[in-house]
């Protein structure tokens, strides 16, 4: 794949990963991104996970034809970019490897070495010419590890962006940048919002035509776009209206509040997504609650406490700063129904969190009172 006419992509496609970082499903498989820049000196960004070391290499040799890289740039240290940097010193000894301070002291952990001899070190206001082509170093510590650097390369306009803008999938299966995106930005990213935006605001005062990321595609058109959504994910901005209701149910009685109340609130025009925690990728759960500005969480009370899956489900959310939304709570306990107190002790420490006047509590079964409670429900969500 050609870039512009000086960069080159020289990344891989990895459809046998079955999980990516150990939980992430990835049914249309993953890329892992690396790019070359030819000029009078040549720069290598970044390279691939492990099991591609030989094709990655094979892929950087034929852009060479023939020539030597002086530089490695090593923007991030997660070893599906950078498993192969000692494979890449060894063939290549003459280059020079270009990285953040904190980023050699990770190769040391990794590799054994921080190669020394080597070291280029860059953090802020950096700069390295290649000839007709200036790397501008931008620092991006948690984007999302603290070692991060991003790259803008003035001649052609190019943001290197580490893995910001990223998204899971293959790049050579067609699938919708937005969806994969968010559910990689919530999951990997959505802790750190302060720090990307802090980043966005480096970005604003750049030129870029075109975003180089880790993962996904390489983006040249309608950058607003990109931008925007992750200005609305990193502030925990709402970007659709609706109601996401995410439950547990043990024998169908709490799933049947959720089938009313999801009705009624599509009756009157709602847009609804429902996520059964126990079956549903919990990814995607995640993702919604995110993308929505309400959320119904129904459970039942268990071991006086509340059912496993949605205990991960909100410390899901809790750990990457959920905030800024509306929450409505169905709870069902036959004896001492207590989820609504347990869901709200977990959410203390959460920013701007509103929780509904409606609670609904079922005891066992649905029963008439809990149906005008799930209209009440409905008339607060709509």
């Amino acid at each position: 794949m050609t870039v512009t006419n000086d960069i080159r992509y020289i990344g891989v496609n990895d459809h046998d990963i079955d999980l990516f970082e150990g939980q992430y499903i990835v049914p249309e498989g993953m890329a892992y991104n690396s790019y070359v820049i030819l000029d009078e000196k040549i720069a290598v960004m970044d390279s691939v996970d492990a099991r591609f070391g030989g094709e990655w290499l094979s892929n950087l040799e034929k852009e060479l034809s023939g020539r030597k890289p002086d530089f490695l740039i090593v923007q991030h240290m997660e070893p599906d970019h950078s498993a192969n940097i000692a494979k890449f010193a060894e063939k290549y000894p003459e280059a020079k490897i270009v990285a953040s301070k904190q980023a050699f002291v990770m190769m040391k952990q990794f590799f054994g070495s921080d190669f020394a001899e080597r070291q280029l070190v860059v953090g802020e206001g950096s700069s390295l010419e290649l000839g007709k082509h200036t790397l501008n170093f931008v620092t991006a510590p948690m984007v999302h590890w603290p070692e991060v650097i991003m790259t803008y390369d003035s001649a052609d306009k190019v943001l290197f962006s580490a893995d910001a803008f990223g998204k899971f999938g293959a790049l050579d299966v067609d699938a919708e940048w937005d969806c994969e995106a968010r559910r990689y930005y919530i999951g990997i990213v959505g802790k750190y919002g302060m720090q990307v935006q802090t980043v966005l605001k480096k970005a604003a005062a750049l030129d870029i035509a075109v975003i180089c990321p880790l993962h996904g595609p390489v983006l040249k058109e309608d950058l607003g776009h990109y931008i925007q959504q992750y200005n609305t994910w990193s502030s925990y901005g709402v970007e659709s209206e609706g109601v996401v209701i995410a439950y547990t149910s043990v024998y169908g009685n709490t799933k049947k509040a959720v089938d009313i109340l999801a009705a009624k609130l599509a009756d009157k025009g709602v847009k609804v997504a429902v996520q059964d925690l126990a079956r549903d990728d919990m990814a995607e759960a995640v993702e919604d609650a995110f993308r929505y500005g309400k959320l119904v969480l129904a459970t039942t009370t268990y071991n006086a406490d509340i059912f496993p899956f949605m205990k991960q489900f909100i410390d899901h959310l809790t750990e990457r700063n959920y905030q800024n939304r509306t929450i409505g709570i169905i709870e069902n306990g036959s004896w001492a129904p207590m989820a609504a107190k347990v869901i709200k002790s977990m959410f203390e420490k959460s920013k701007n969190i509103t929780f509904t006047d409606t609670t609904v509590t079922i005891r066992s079964a649905v029963s008439e009172e809990n149906k005008a409670q799930l209209d009440a429900l409905a008339a607060e969500l709509a």
